[in-house]
Formats: structure tokens, C-alpha cells, sequence
């Protein structure tokens, strides 16, 4: 069936005799040649290995010409893919070697001698095929009888269907035949593009320019080109032209790739991927890549397209020192994008770093471990080496190299060396890495702060020490009888009505023997300090004074929660996209070490409002502490922000009722108001379930 005219017109040109282009049915590749000779396909995917090139003792068959013409390959009837039809040219050169003999004596050489001249001629001609991203060989073998060997004459042409390719794109051919004769011919060539499709930048945005006709119905799809596994696809419309399509910048990265095509039978789908060379686009690329832990000793890097990269462990030391590599002892590893990659760690440290380089440069620095064990330690690295005889011998990594242990050196770490050694042998550090080369030990270093200080200092500062705790005991319980027991009430502002909620709460809480903080009374602190110092400092200084932190969750709380539990991202418009005030965020960074670590209990209670949200949809991690409902489970809750040995009062009732009546003018305000959830519309039992 033709191609439609259409198509033909715009990519082809509007020469009469081009009106349609040949068809071949089936997937398979094939070879024919001229009449006379005989030849097959030997390999349809073989590697290209040219070899040196060494003259032939008799008559060879050499490539003179090569032609190509473009038809369409069509796996199914209506699915149908430009293809490169390529015909080899040949003909013989080089004679048959006179016998010896016959040369030497002038006699007629024996009958058998005879048959070399009377045999047929064989050779196999090698195609290699070049167009982004892909490359082909294949191997054709071709015979030509006795009877059409001519010395310097055609002896024909042998023709391979088909290499498939994409309009718009450069194709480079080369061809030689073995035995080898001195020949070899190359061609690029640039098949025909759509003239209908253009992409010009205009300031920060792409646009793609479809000059189509009116009417015209096409198809346009965005795609991510994997070298490895099918493509991603991004974006898919089915249009009516003309049209201007505008895409960000910030979505431009090298392997985005455009696949139009109009929309009838049998139609050419034309591919290009304009943006491999843009630099925005590579800068896109390492901005999108991540690095993700999987295990303690496996991880891999996300990221959109495929690109060459190597990562290496690295320590980084407590001070903002840079990231030292450990190459050696480790070396450096090639990353494949979305493989999983192994370190062989024994142990992770929140000090353990992932750096990946990309042409020598680094692109991407990880401390993957810090994430589930803390922030940094002041902890030293020891660096053991082994030689073949089983001599060790050990280093200190320190930002001015790596110390060797004992050393008279002025660094900190040679200061220390002799007990650095004596926590090695009593088993005080951590082994992080061990092989037949090695190991890596990571030594604390916090304990040996103080041990230079002079024992008058350390006296006074003792005695300073214990006076301060009795004047803050004293403090804290004068504070105690005056305003009872500190409470830090954190919430998610998910909206107006809810805020008005949570201060109606807080009130009435502080008509108990409580000191409630909330961000609510704090404004103009929080703006001046920011929501980050501000949380930091009610935390501490609740936690000193034996309070206890108050986690109101809501929706937009839990939304919160299990995007950093599962480091996802909220969209715009999601539940837990806030201003710059929300304490509730910024407390997270540090409230989720405290529950990850097991120092939560005690120090923590949850809440929610009994119409708003289930408990069972509070994330599981926090649900290691009591969640109460409110206002159902007044007495018990009003009971855990008592002091921890105070015993329970009698009149726990009573002010459950107090807070009861005080809460809900406030309750019947909030869920009757437009926009508000309908009562037992929240969010449903392990919806927040982030772990």
C-alpha cells in the first residue's frame, strides 16, 4: 500500500516519480542477488571486526559500489517502519597464480592443476550499518560460478533488506569483503527529514513547531530513549494541526526524544532526540539523579537517561570538612542507571558517603547511611592494610591526609594514637569493611575532648556543673508549682478553620497545670528566628524541663509524615504543602531520628480529632507511642501529659469536662463550616502508613 501522500510530500519532496515506497512484510531480514549468483545471509547481527588488510593469493571479489533506497518494513499490516535498502556492487580482481612448474619447464601442467581456474568464485561481503543509537553488522556470502569470472569485469550486485532507521536521521554505511582485497567503501548518508517539525528555543522555554495543514490529524509523543530496556514514555496526544507545543527547560534531558507521526494506515512514525548535545539538558539530567539506599551494603542511582558515571565511598568527618574518598582501599565502581550496586560494608555509619563522578567531575555526593542513624559523628577513620606476608599497618584519615598510627605528627589524630590503638584492641570501633587487603574501623573520638583539660579546670567545672543542676532543679520545680508540667503541641496548618481548632485546644490546655507552646502564640519569634531554630528550641527546652512534645496529626500531618517516611515528593496542591511558617515540617528533620532510634516513648504523645481522622492512619512508626482521640479520650490523654511519677488526681474528670466544654464551640464551628470534611470523611485506617 503507498505511504500516504502526505507524508511523501513533506518528507520526500514533490517530485512526481516518488509516490510510494515498497513494502516488505514480516520482521525478518533477507538477501537476493543478481541473476547468476547465489547468495544467503550468514549472521544478521555479528561483531564488525575489519581486521588488517591482506592481500588475496588469487582472484578476489571487491565492492565498487555502494546504493541504497529507503522502503518500508512492516511487522504487521498497519504498523510499518522506514527501512534502508542496501546493494553491494561487485566485481572481480586479482589472477590465478600460474603452476610453478608450467612457468619453470614450459610443459602443460597435470589435468588436476586445471580445476582452481574452473572453480567457482566465494567470498562474503560484511555491512556495517551506523545511525543513532543504534549499530548493525551482517554477514552475506555470494558465490559466482566459473563462467562469470571476468578479470576487472561486474560480475553484479548483491542487495540486503533491510536496516531500519528514522527520517531526519544520519546514516553511515561501510562495506568490505573477505578474503580482503585492498577496497572499502563508505557512505553517509542523510536520509530525508519532516520539514513540518521544528524545535527553536525562545528564553526558558522549548518549543516544538508542527507546520502541518489544516486537518490534519497526527500523533506526538515525548519519550524518555533508554540505551537499555524499552523507552519511558512522558507525554502522549493525539493532534490536530498546526500546532506549538511548549516545553520547560527544566524538563529538557538528553535522552527526551519526540515520536510524530500522522494519524492513518501505515503510516512512518519519524523519531528524533534533539536535545543530546543541549548543555541544560545534561545539567537537567544530574539535577534529576538521585541516589537511594536499598539495603545496608546495596543502592542505585535514579535518574532519566542512561550516562557514564563511577561512584566511590567516601568519609566525611564532624566540622564541614570535605569528603574524603576511600580509593584506595576501595576503587572505584561503574554505575549503570537503576541497577543496584553493592558496597561490601559490614556495618553503616552515618559518616559513610556515596560520591558519583561523571568525566572526573563529581555530580552527586550522598550520605545515604545519615538517614537512618543520624546526623554526623566525631568519630576518627582507621585504615588497616595487609600485605601478602599479613604485615599491618594502620592510618588515621584526617583532611591533611592519612596519618600513619603511631606517628610523632602534631595532627589530633597522632595526639591520640596510642589510645586510638588500645580502643582498636579492646573492641571499642566499629569494623565498617574487612577483606584479604584490609579493613576500615571507625573510632569514637567525643570521649578524649576532655582529657587535656587541667584537673583544677575540670574541678571548677564539675563544681559548676553541680551547683547549675541544683539551682535547676530548684527552678524547674518552682516552674512545676507554678505552671505545671511544659507541653510543645505540634500540627500540620492545614487550613484556617483547623488553626482556630488547634488554639481553642491549646487554651484550654492551659487552663490545667500546663505551659503549652504552641507556633500559634510564637508568630513574630518564628518569623524572626525561622520555623527551623524555633522548633529546635521549644524542643530542647521542653525535653530539659521533662515536658513532653504533643504530634496532632490531621490529613495534611499525615501527608507530611509519609512523604519523608518514603522521600517522596507532594505535588503543589497535596495536603502538606505549607508556608514558611509550618514548625510542623520543619520539626520533622528532627523529630523522625527520635522515633527511628527508639527515644520517642516517654517523651511523645499523639492526638487526633475524633470526626477528622482515624488513628489507624497515623503512620506506624508513630504509633509507638499513644495516639488518643479527642475529644473521646480526654481523661487518658490529659493523664499521659501528667508528670511521669505524679500520681493520677482525682479531679482527671473534671477537667477532661472542662476542656470538653471549652473545645467544643470550636469543634461544632469546624467540621459545620464549607470545605470541611463530612464527619467520618477523613482519612481511612493505613492510609498514612508509611513504613
Amino acid at each position: 500500500m503507498p505511504v500516504p501522500w502526505f507524508l511523501l510530500s513533506l518528507a520526500l519532496g514533490r517530485s512526481p516519480v516518488v509516490l510510494s515506497l515498497e513494502r516488505l512484510v514480516g520482521p525478518q531480514d533477507a538477501t537476493h542477488c543478481s541473476p547468476g549468483l547465489s547468495c544467503h545471509l550468514w549472521g544478521s547481527d555479528i561483531l564488525c571486526l575489519p581486521g588488517d588488510i591482506m592481500p588475496a593469493p588469487g582472484p578476489v571479489l571487491a565492492p565498487t559500489h555502494l546504493q541504497t533506497e529507503l522502503v518500508l518494513r512492516c511487522p504487521k499490516e498497519t504498523d510499518c517502519d522506514l527501512c534502508v535498502r542496501v546493494a553491494v556492487h561487485l566485481e572481480v580482481h586479482g589472477h590465478w597464480e600460474e603452476p610453478e612448474d608450467e612457468e619453470k619447464f614450459g610443459g602443460a601442467a597435470d589435468p588436476g592443476e586445471e580445476e582452481p581456474r574452473n572453480a567457482s568464485l566465494q567470498a562474503q561481503v560484511v555491512l556495517s550499518f551506523q545511525a543513532y543509537p543504534t549499530a548493525r553488522c551482517v554477514l552475506l556470502e555470494v558465490q559466482v560460478p566459473a563462467a562469470l569470472v571476468q578479470f576487472g569485469q561486474s560480475v553484479g550486485s548483491v542487495v540486503y533488506d533491510c536496516f531500519e532507521a528514522a527520517l531526519g536521521s544520519e546514516v553511515r554505511i561501510w562495506s568490505y569483503t573477505q578474503p580482503r582485497y585492498e577496497k572499502e567503501l563508505n557512505l553517509t548518508q542523510q536520509l530525508p527529514a519532516l520539514p513540518w517539525l521544528n524545535v527553536s528555543a525562545d528564553g526558558d522555554n522549548v518549543h516544538l513547531v508542527l507546520n502541518v495543514s489544516e486537518e490534519q490529524h497526527f500523533g506526538l509523543s515525548l519519550y524518555w530513549n533508554q540505551v537499555q530496556g524499552p523507552p519511558k514514555p512522558r507525554w502522549h496526544k493525539n493532534l490536530t494541526g498546526p500546532q506549538i507545543i511548549t516545553l520547560n527547560h527544566t524538563d529538557l534531558v538528553p535522552c527526551l526524544c519526540i515520536q510524530v507521526w500522522p494519524l492513518e494506515p501505515d503510516s512512518v512514525r519519524t523519531n528524533i532526540c534533539p536535545f543530546r548535545e543541549d548543555p541544560r539538558a545534561h545539567r537537567n539530567l544530574w539535577r534529576a539523579a538521585r541516589l537511594r539506599l536499598l539495603t545496608l551494603q546495596s543502592w542505585l542511582l535514579d535518574a532519566p537517561c542512561s550516562l557514564p558515571a563511577e561512584a566511590a565511598l567516601c568519609w566525611r568527618a564532624l566540622g564541614g570538612d570535605p569528603c574524603q574518598p576511600l580509593v584506595p582501599p576501595l576503587s572505584w565502581e561503574n554505575v549503570t542507571v537503576d541497577k543496584v550496586l553493592e558496597f561490601p560494608l559490614l556495618k553503616g555509619h552515618p559518616n559513610l558517603c556515596v560520591q558519583v563522578n561523571s568525566w572526573k567531575k563529581l555530580q552527586l555526593q550522598e550520605c545515604l547511611w545519615a538517614d537512618s542513624l543520624g546526623p554526623l559523628k566525631d568519630d576518627v577513620l582507621l585504615l588497616e592494610t595487609r600485605d601478602p606476608q599479613d604485615n599491618r599497618s594502620l592510618c588515621a584519615l584526617e583532611p591533611s591526609g592519612c596519618t600513619s598510627l603511631p606517628s610523632k605528627a602534631s595532627t589530633r589524630a597522632a595526639r591520640l594514637g596510642e589510645y586510638l590503638l588500645q580502643d582498636l584492641q579492646s573492641g571499642q570501633c566499629l569494623q565498617l569493611w574487612d577483606d584479604d587487603l584490609g579493613a576500615l574501623w571507625a573510632c569514637p573520638m567525643d570521649k578524649y575532648i576532655h582529657k587535656r583539660w587541667a584537673l583544677v579546670w575540670l574541678a571548677c567545672l564539675l563544681f559548676a556543673a553541680a551547683l547549675s543542676l541544683i539551682l535547676l532543679l530548684k527552678k524547674d520545680h518552682a516552674k512545676a508549682a507554678a505552671g505545671g508540667r511544659a507541653a510543645l503541641l505540634l500540627y500540620s496548618a492545614d487550613d484556617s478553620g483547623f488553626e482556630r481548632l488547634v488554639g481553642a485546644l491549646a487554651s484550654a490546655l492551659c487552663q490545667l497545670p500546663l505551659r503549652v507552646a504552641v507556633d500559634l502564640w510564637s508568630r513574630r519569634e518564628l518569623s524572626a528566628q525561622g520555623p527551623v531554630a524555633w522548633f529546635h528550641a521549644q524542643r530542647r527546652q521542653t525535653l530539659q524541663e521533662g515536658g513532653v512534645v504533643v504530634l496532632l496529626f490531621s490529613p495534611g500531618a499525615v501527608a507530611l509524615c509519609s512523604e519523608w517516611l518514603q522521600d517522596g515528593v507532594s505535588e503543589p496542591g497535596a495536603p502538606g504543602a505549607h508556608g514558611p511558617n509550618d514548625a510542623f515540617r520543619a520539626s520533622l528533620s528532627c523529630v523522625l531520628p527520635d522515633f527511628l532510634q527508639g527515644r520517642a516513648p516517654g517523651r511523645y504523645v499523639g492526638a487526633c480529632f475524633d470526626r477528622l481522622l482515624h488513628p489507624d492512619a497515623v503512620p506506624a512508626l508513630f504509633r509507638t507511642v499513644p495516639v488518643f482521640t479527642l475529644p473521646s479520650q480526654l481523661p487518658d490523654f490529659l493523664a499521659a501529659l501528667q508528670q511521669p511519677r505524679a500520681p493520677r488526681s482525682g479531679r482527671l474528670q473534671e477537667r477532661a469536662e472542662q476542656v470538653s466544654r471549652a473545645l467544643q464551640p470550636a469543634l461544632d464551628s469546624y467540621f459545620h463550616s464549607p470545605g470541611t470534611p463530612a464527619p467520618g470523611r477523613g482519612v481511612g485506617a493505613g492510609a498514612g502508613d508509611g513504613t
